[in-house]
């Protein structure tokens, strides 16, 4: 009797089971997992081409720098946070074309030459400006970067020749001057003042003793444009026996202030 009594409570809870499962949902594979199980939202995409906003690519003989009269493709970017006072380039701040980075790299490929120089406007201020210098470094260009100073080159790949301003006080953006830059700058790499005046030159003078920038690279004075006599400042560069490299822009003493030149 006793077996037949656990038998018959079996049999009632095996029907109450089935009675009840059969007018319920039946939980999907998800409830069957021990642990919530998260869904996948992530969406595969092409990433989007590498691109920058250009006002020019043009070949010219390098005007400025140690590389000065050597045959160059200058690829101009747009746009510039700076306003000096004798910027010769006041074009590129703002219009210019969208291209890839592919593009650029084949217009620069077409004039055969080994030397580009990424120049502005302030190229820094476009995000991808670092991408587009590295990419003509694995190309196997020799390049170079016209920077005013203000942003950091640090972020800049070391193949590159970082040809940087510090803005002297004539040009009205003085306090712009990033001097944490200082510490990334390299023996292959230059620090170009432009002297518009005595006191530029005084000022200049100061920075290099202060921070012994001849002994970290190549130290470039050059006479502003139309306010600074050539002759003049060459002749205090010799008189205080500065270790610095005196230079005049090539390109405008040829074709003056003709853009793409």
């Amino acid at each position: 009797m006793a077996f037949l009594c656990q038998f018959n409570v079996y049999c009632l809870r095996f029907r109450h089971q089935t009675n009840t499962t059969a007018h319920e949902p039946q939980p999907g594979p998800a409830a069957m997992m021990p642990y919530p199980v998260a869904r996948d939202t992530r969406i595969t995409a092409m990433s989007e081409p590498v691109r920058l906003r250009i006002t020019e690519i043009f070949h010219s003989l390098q005007g400025e720098s140690v590389t000065a009269g050597c045959p160059t493709v200058f690829v101009r970017l747009t746009g510039c946070p700076l306003r000096c006072g004798y910027c010769d380039t006041t074009y590129a701040f703002s219009g210019g074309e969208w291209m890839t980075q592919d593009e650029i790299l084949a217009r620069v490929g077409g004039f055969d030459t080994p030397y580009v120089t990424v120049t502005g406007g302030e190229p820094l201020a476009q995000k991808n400006c670092p991408a587009l210098l590295a990419a003509l470094c694995d190309a196997g260009y020799r390049v170079s970067l016209e920077t005013s100073g203000a942003l950091d080159i640090c972020q800049v790949d070391p193949r590159v020749v970082r040809v940087m301003d510090l803005k002297t006080p004539a040009s009205g953006e003085v306090e712009r001057n990033r001097y944490g830059n200082l510490d990334c700058l390299q023996p292959q790499d230059q620090v170009k003042f432009v002297i518009c005046d005595r006191g530029d030159y005084e000022w200049s003078r100061e920075q290099v003793a202060k921070y012994r920038l001849d002994a970290r690279c190549e130290v470039l004075f050059s006479p502003g444009f139309g306010q600074q006599d050539a002759a003049e400042l060459a002749g205090w560069i010799l008189a205080d026996r500065l270790p610095v490299r005196f230079q005049v822009q090539l390109h405008k003493i040829l074709w003056g202030n003709e853009p793409g030149r």
